[in-house]
């Protein structure tokens, strides 16, 4: 689980291509595809610069509707998801 002030930032190894409203994003390292949906590709697209885990539930919840409660397991799930596949990289506030 991400604390909320850990930042987020996409790897360099990696490039990504929007597809109407989702994103395909290619880790050059491993040579695989990760696809991700409208909401996970918003995400993504902040990612290209360091972001907070708090910084990115705003973000999302300013632009969709959806509880709190829900954004943050969803956020959590897509970092966890992110980071399995070496895309991107956390780095704790306390570091």
């Amino acid at each position: 689980m991400f604390a909320s002030d850990t930042t987020i930032t996409a790897i360099r190894d990696q490039t990504s291509v929007d597809l109407d409203d989702e994103v395909a994003i290619l880790n050059l390292a491993s040579g695989v595809y990760f696809g991700l949906n409208e909401v996970g590709a918003f995400i993504w697209r902040r990612l290209q610069q360091p972001a907070t885990v708090a910084a990115l539930e705003a973000a999302v919840l300013a632009e969709y509707a959806v509880t709190p409660e829900q954004c943050a397991a969803d956020l959590q799930k897509l970092l966890a998801d992110l980071h399995a596949h070496g895309l991107i990289e956390a780095r704790s506030a306390h570091e």
